[in-house]
């Protein structure tokens, strides 16, 4: 992983080719910032869940060499996928981030955790804890499939995934 995550304009404006052709693309811009690092990058690591975190627990549990987990929540609302301690093992297992689609709560834990996170919103509500989902297949969020292995770049400005390691 790079030293410092680039900017996701810096990146669009000198890959315009890639977006073109597809191998760069933009999340739409539905989710909240939540964490202490607002911007991060890293290679993608993709979990389907709904309603149930128990498999987003499992993946927190491994050391992360800055991976960056997207977790397809199916976009739900009714409760929270993730807590401040699940924010806590990312942050100790060496995550770089997580785009969830879906809701969190503890929120202010969260926001006191070394780990980047992108989420619909927050919801008091906790998960069902079934185990229940699929880990390394292709999901799609805000608009864009994604794989595992892809690279994701996330920054104030938004959420980009590259099909490789972008360079500026």
């Amino acid at each position: 992983m790079s030293a410092l995550p680039l900017a996701t304009a810096e990146l669009c404006d000198s890959n315009a080719d890639l977006i073109m052709n597809g191998d760069l693309r933009a999340l739409q811009p539905i989710f909240q910032v939540y964490g202490r690092r607002q911007i991060f990058a890293g290679p993608v690591v993709t979990l389907k869940i709904f309603e149930d975190n128990v498999l987003l627990r499992e993946f927190l549990e491994e050391k992360g060499h800055g991976r960056v987990l997207v977790v397809d929540g199916g976009g739900s609302t009714r409760c929270a996928i993730m807590g401040g301690n699940l924010a806590q093992l990312a942050q100790n297992n060496g995550w770089a981030g997580l785009v969830i689609n879906g809701c969190i709560r503890d929120v202010d834990e969260i926001n006191g955790c070394d780990v980047g996170v992108r989420a619909l919103n927050s919801h008091p509500v906790k998960s069902n804890k079934k185990g229940v989902g699929e880990k390394h297949v292709p999901v799609t969020i805000a608009g864009t499939r994604i794989h595992d292995g892809e690279w994701l770049y996330a920054d104030a400005d938004g959420i980009l995934l590259s099909r490789s390691e972008l360079t500026v």
